[in-house]
């Protein structure tokens, strides 16, 4: 009898507990189909922390500053900064002009502002770039200070119609990246001699400390545009962008900031316009990318060190942004090793014969990371040059990048997309036989005129619903 009731409450408890698991699993299939990813970017966006300064003006020129374009201003920009910053924040005046500058180094609580005429020229001469704690694709180093730098400050803003000039060209920054279109010839030193970056690289693999790290004169590896490093609450708004030397928009490792009304044009090596690493809660709207490589590519760090750090770039929202030239309009990776989440891309134009690609992953097996729900929606694409989605678990730079971080890629929507010309291929998707790419979905895309529809390989759960390519129903692809 003592068994039998032993037997009879055991089995009531599991009946009890598979009802419970049942209903449990109902609930969240529920959760899972109702999922809104738009009502969570919109709760994202009203959750980010804004900039707010007090009503202080400090015009540089009371400092000392001559607008002729030849005088060296950067002491000027440092007490204007300084002073701003000590008496509780506000704006330092950037007046109608030409201001030739060193390194710019903001701190908490400042704006500086560009009236529309201003224009910042930014010293050529590497010598003119003290050694700070910086990025360079991926790794963290020492090397020159970005023109505009800011370490580990909150409530700090870029903001007006004026022009920041990098004044990068053929005959300085950018012979540095060894490319014979940017002025380099056989027995110029650049970024591609051994002592340089595969030094960098092999320091980041065998965990030498950052502080170590030390490059800068001699090792030839551009300095960023304009770098928040650690900072919380950043605005850059409306100034334009030009003649970059290297990456030009670098939030690094940065909470809440919004990217507004900015233009970009820099067609340099290496001139992504704007690239969010290890950052969270970012916002870049209303702004133009005509760029010399990708428009906007969002990292996470490079192999050994991106684990490190292991920090993921997530809640990134892109809106009503026009794309140019680049190699891809919206880009995650390839220095992705943190893994990337949570990306939403609405109402932008994407048109350009020298535009790689509209939406483009890439990583690796050296890479790795997670790259999943990524959602976009609402695009007019005029013409690029080789697809309109493409997904590479082997993209391939600086000889080969094969590991053991065998990537993943998932949970990715295209929805209410228009292309005229996508060039070679309408999507082009590789994944590994043992990570596919998976969970892909693409609802009302009309792709008018394509190569070929698409190239797919190690791809699993592939949805086209109410998709057309060249005037052709395409049709789901489970496995």
């Amino acid at each position: 009898m003592i068994i039998y009731k032993a037997l009879k409450y055991n089995l009531v408890f599991l009946l009890s507990a598979f009802a419970l698991c049942f209903l449990s699993c109902g609930i969240k299939t529920k959760d899972v189909s109702s999922f809104n990813p738009w009502k969570k970017m919109d709760s994202i966006a009203k959750n980010i922390v804004k900039t707010k300064f007090l009503d202080n003006n400090y015009n540089i020129k009371d400092y000392g500053a001559i607008d002729d374009g030849i005088t060296f201003n950067t002491l000027a920009f440092e007490k204007a900064i300084k002073e701003c910053a000590e008496r509780g924040g506000g704006r330092v005046i950037v007046p109608n002009g030409k201001f030739l500058t060193g390194p710019i180094h903001l701190e908490s609580n400042v704006n500086l502002h560009l009236e529309d005429n201003a224009e910042i020229l930014f010293s050529t001469n590497p010598k003119d770039y003290p050694i700070v704690h910086t990025s360079w694709e991926g790794t963290e180093l020492m090397n020159y200070s970005p023109l505009i730098y800011a370490k580990n400050k909150t409530n700090v803003a870029i903001t007006g119609n004026g022009t920041l000039n990098g004044q990068a060209n053929t005959n300085n920054w950018w012979v540095w990246s060894g490319g014979k279109t940017y002025g380099w010839e056989k027995g110029i030193p650049s970024q591609n001699d051994p002592d340089n970056r595969e030094v960098l690289v092999d320091m980041a693999e065998k965990g030498v400390p950052v502080t170590e790290r030390v490059f800068g004169e001699g090792r030839y590896l551009r300095p960023n545009f304009i770098e928040f490093f650690e900072c919380n609450t950043v605005l850059i708004k409306d100034v334009k962008v030009v003649n970059a030397p290297f990456w030009i928009l670098h939030p690094m490792k940065s909470n809440n900031i919004i990217i507004d009304g900015v233009t970009i044009n820099s067609h340099g090596p290496n001139n992504d316009g704007c690239d969010p690493e290890y950052s969270q809660n970012v916002i870049i709207r209303n702004c133009v990318f005509n760029t010399g490589d990708d428009c906007i590519a969002i990292k996470s760090g490079r192999d050994a060190d991106g684990r490190r750090v292991g920090i993921p770039s997530k809640n990134i929202i892109v809106q009503n942004c026009k794309m140019i030239d680049g190699h891809g309009g919206v880009v995650i990776g390839s220095e992705i090793s943190g893994g990337v989440n949570n990306v939403f891309v609405e109402n932008c134009i994407m048109d350009s014969p020298n535009l790689d690609r509209a939406i483009r992953i890439k990583t690796n097996s050296k890479r790795g990371g997670i790259i999943e729900d990524v959602y976009v929606r609402n695009l007019q694409v005029g013409t690029v040059k080789e697809c309109v989605l493409k997904l590479n678990m082997f993209y391939n730079v600086y000889g080969s990048q094969t590991g053991n971080f065998i990537p993943v890629i998932r949970n990715i929507s295209l929805e209410n997309v228009k292309v005229k010309k996508a060039g070679q291929y309408g999507i082009r998707a590789e994944g590994y036989e043992n990570s596919p790419v998976e969970n892909v979905t693409l609802k009302n895309v009309v792709i008018e005129k394509a190569d070929s529809i698409y190239l797919l390989k190690n791809i699993k759960n592939f949805n086209f619903i109410n998709t057309y390519i060249n005037d052709k129903k395409v049709e789901s692809i489970k496995e």
